[in-house]
């Protein structure tokens, strides 16, 4: 077995991989970055990871299903959490059932539009994502001051150890999805509706509460982290959540992920957030314009998907 094939039968490699390549590059050649700026990048990473996490469930459902009103969702979240919570402990309890809120029914939405009328998912969730910004935009007219509730301050900054919280909990998360991909009937379900269907359909496996499933998990999680970085911010802005359209689908497919579906790497995402991460970085510090760094995000999705893939490998019934 070469070398390349035994890459491509372990896809999260290619991400981990990039990881050390850039984080000895940049040790070597800044002597600032270190292990605490590798703690800083992991925490950026980390909260792309938990987002990452959700839209690596909505692509492994396989037909080009891809969850494009994750930044709608983390900007109203934000906006919601601050709104609601008014900088207070107490309430947070008042603010976080709407959070949850938010992301079930966008998650329900975008199932039904999917499931039900036929939408093509890339169609139906940009659509949901546009009603969210206008939502957005009415919640801004309500806000006025930026009060952080203590204990969500807590959970997204606090480094137990010296180890980001959010990282912690990016990694518990990454392990949580490993084991309902692999040890649980829905994680076979999800694989085998991801691969084909048609078949999966007629052995049985019902293929639209497993979509329904992972549409509500990629929202919850997008949802969830809105409030995080509503925190981490310090408070809440128009189109914050932005920069999570690419990069969350770029962390899917840099870490392993199959864009046609059946095949998800949890453990790989985490690894692809990492990645995108130091890349950004990496182009900060050599001073390059954000659009530039768009086109190096792009072309760096394009040749890890060129590498680790031979294709489609999914069947067609």
């Amino acid at each position: 077995m070469t070398a390349l094939s035994w890459l491509r039968r372990r896809r999260w490699a290619f991400a981990g991989i990039g990881v050390l390549l850039l984080w000895g590059a940049l040790s070597a050649t800044t002597a600032r970055f270190s292990l605490a700026s590798l703690s800083g990048v992991a925490t950026s990473a980390s909260f792309l990871a938990v987002v990452a996490t959700g839209q690596m469930f909505a692509v492994t459902t396989g037909g080009g299903n891809v969850d494009l009103s994750i930044p709608g969702v983390i900007t109203l979240a934000a906006f919601a959490t601050m709104i609601l919570s008014g900088g207070t402990d107490a309430g947070l309890l008042a603010a976080l059932p709407a959070v949850a809120a938010i992301g079930l029914l966008t998650g329900a939405v975008n199932a039904l539009l999917i499931l039900r009328l036929r939408i093509p998912a890339i169609i139906a969730t940009l659509a949901v994502g546009y009603v969210l910004e206008t939502a957005t935009l009415l919640a801004n007219r309500r806000f006025t001051a930026f009060a952080i509730s203590p204990l969500l301050r807590t959970l997204a900054t606090a480094r137990p150890a010296g180890v980001p919280a959010i990282l912690l909990l990016a990694l518990a998360l990454a392990a949580a999805a490993s084991t309902l991909i692999g040890r649980t009937a829905y994680g076979r379900w999800l694989m085998a509706a991801g691969q084909n269907a048609t078949a999966a359909d007629l052995a049985g496996v019902p293929v639209g509460r497993v979509t329904t499933v992972a549409f509500l998990l990629s929202s919850v999680l997008a949802a969830l982290d809105g409030a995080l970085l509503s925190a981490h911010a310090g408070g809440a802005f128009l189109e914050m959540g932005r920069p999570y359209l690419l990069q969350s689908v770029g962390a899917v497919v840099v870490g392993g992920t199959l864009i046609f579906g059946g095949s998800a790497t949890p453990l790989g995402t985490l690894l692809g957030a990492l990645l995108l991460v130091l890349i950004v970085t990496t182009m900060q510090i050599a001073g390059l314009p954000g659009g530039v760094q768009d086109m190096i995000q792009g072309a760096v999705i394009i040749a890890v998907l060129a590498a680790a893939g031979n294709g489609p490998t999914r069947r067609t019934a």
